[in-house]
């Protein structure tokens, strides 16, 4: 019988091989907010990764996660949706404190039930689709060098937002033949994203990520005059989001720190396809703790981005292995996480307190 969940938080710090960057900035280091829930004997793992961008530091998530303490301690993943929605309800305005709750309540869960968790869910693991591998903005001949690093991967996304974009795709272009995604993170103009959608689709191109900054009208425009499909990031971050995306891009990409967690993308995944609208779930720069649960969702993706482990110079766990683009699933129940520095003490507090 169960006496409750218990909850233990730690902060963590994940080291780049690489500096990354993007259009709106760089990180060399990225900090980590890793949830550890525990019942009958069990534990599960959840992750956020903080993030200046949407307000998101280890304090703010630590002391969303102190607020749901009670609820969790008066609860059972016996009933998890009722559980996932006590806590959903109790942090409406706290995505990525609730995504790292939420892994970890849907990692539990499984694991209590002795099974891995899209199994659980009925999912077959041997589907979907393989993960693309992202080359962070830098000088174009560092570019070069981290795309001959992963030359074994089957996919490519490019972050581009610069002044020389085109040049960086033809010279990486003419270092592969795979297939390319280009991801501007709100950094272009309309006429830039139609301007180049042409010469991109000429490059091998698939399609275009977050042309322009969310809610900008001509958004409707570049969706109708591009030459490449344009899918939604920034300005699809939580359910809410997707009916406006209809009629303004082609498809969606769904972050599970955006959203809060893998209950809210499988609701967002479900009605992407009432809409006809492609699905794509990528990642941040996290753990394999992240990309362990992201990877349960797999068989119901068009597209995937998962390599967010891959870019660490060390990782804090083991679990789903992501390697040239394919997920190795470890033979344990949930989503197959362990930290490798060993369980959290039950009463581990991120921020230290």
């Amino acid at each position: 019988m169960s006496t409750g969940i218990a909850l233990a938080h730690a902060r963590f710090e994940l080291p780049l091989r690489h500096v990354f960057t993007i259009a709106r900035g760089s990180v060399a280091v990225q900090e980590t907010f890793i949830v550890q829930l525990g019942e009958g004997g069990e534990r599960g793992y959840g992750e956020a990764t903080t993030n200046p961008f949407y307000g998101q530091s280890i304090a703010r998530m630590a002391a969303a996660a102190e607020r749901v303490r009670p609820i969790l301690a008066g609860a059972t993943t016996d009933d998890l949706e009722a559980t996932l929605g006590r806590v959903a309800a109790a942090l409406p305005d706290e995505p990525f404190a609730r995504c790292a709750l939420d892994m970890a309540l849907h990692d539990l869960a499984a694991r209590r039930a002795g099974r891995g968790l899209a199994a659980w869910w009925g999912l077959d693991r041997s589907r979907g689709p393989v993960s693309n591998f992202t080359i962070g903005i830098d000088t174009i001949a560092v570019m070069r060098e981290k795309l001959a690093a992963a030359s074994d991967w089957p996919i490519y996304k490019i972050k581009l937002g610069t002044a020389d974009d085109l040049e960086i795709v033809r010279e990486l272009r003419r270092h592969t033949d795979r297939p390319f995604r280009v991801d501007a993170n709100c950094g272009w103009s309309a006429e830039q994203a139609i301007a180049l959608s042409r010469p991109l689709a000429d490059l091998g191109v698939e399609f275009i990520e977050q042309p322009l900054p969310p809610g900008d009208p001509a958004m409707a425009e570049v969706f109708r005059r591009s030459a490449l499909p344009v899918f939604a990031d920034e300005s699809c971050a939580a359910e809410g989001d997707v009916d406006g995306c209809a009629g303004r891009f082609h498809g969606i990409n769904i972050k599970l720190v955006k959203c809060g967690g893998l209950a809210p993308a499988r609701r967002m995944i479900a009605r992407a396809r009432d809409l006809g609208l492609a699905v794509m779930v990528g990642c941040m720069t996290e753990s394999t703790v992240g990309i362990s649960a992201l990877a349960q969702l797999v068989p119901l993706l068009d597209h995937v981005d998962m390599d967010g482990a891959a870019l660490l110079a060390a990782d804090i766990a083991s679990g789903v292995r992501v390697v040239a683009g394919r997920a190795t699933f470890p033979d344990r129940t949930g989503t197959g996480v362990e930290l490798l520095g060993g369980a959290l003490s039950t009463t581990s507090r991120a921020d230290g307190t």
